[in-house]
């Protein structure tokens, strides 16, 4: 099974946005993104979030991820 690293902080930074702000404009749990940011490889995502994510940073879900182990 593959792991999955989310850019979250990354596209956060960009926008000059805190973990708090994201979950605020995505209404993805401030908890749930702590754990994403956080993580150097997720086995499984919520796509529900991951659709959020794309939206609120305006990119595509694809753009949102990087795969750190096949």
């Amino acid at each position: 099974m593959g792991l999955v690293k989310l850019r979250i902080k990354e596209y956060a930074g960009e926008r000059g946005w805190t973990l708090k702000e994201v979950s605020d404009r995505s209404g993805v749990a401030y908890t749930t993104l702590k754990n994403y940011a956080r993580s150097s490889g997720l086995a499984s995502v919520d796509v529900t979030s991951l659709h959020k994510l794309a939206q609120t940073f305006d990119v595509l879900i694809e753009d949102l991820y990087e795969i750190v182990q096949e």
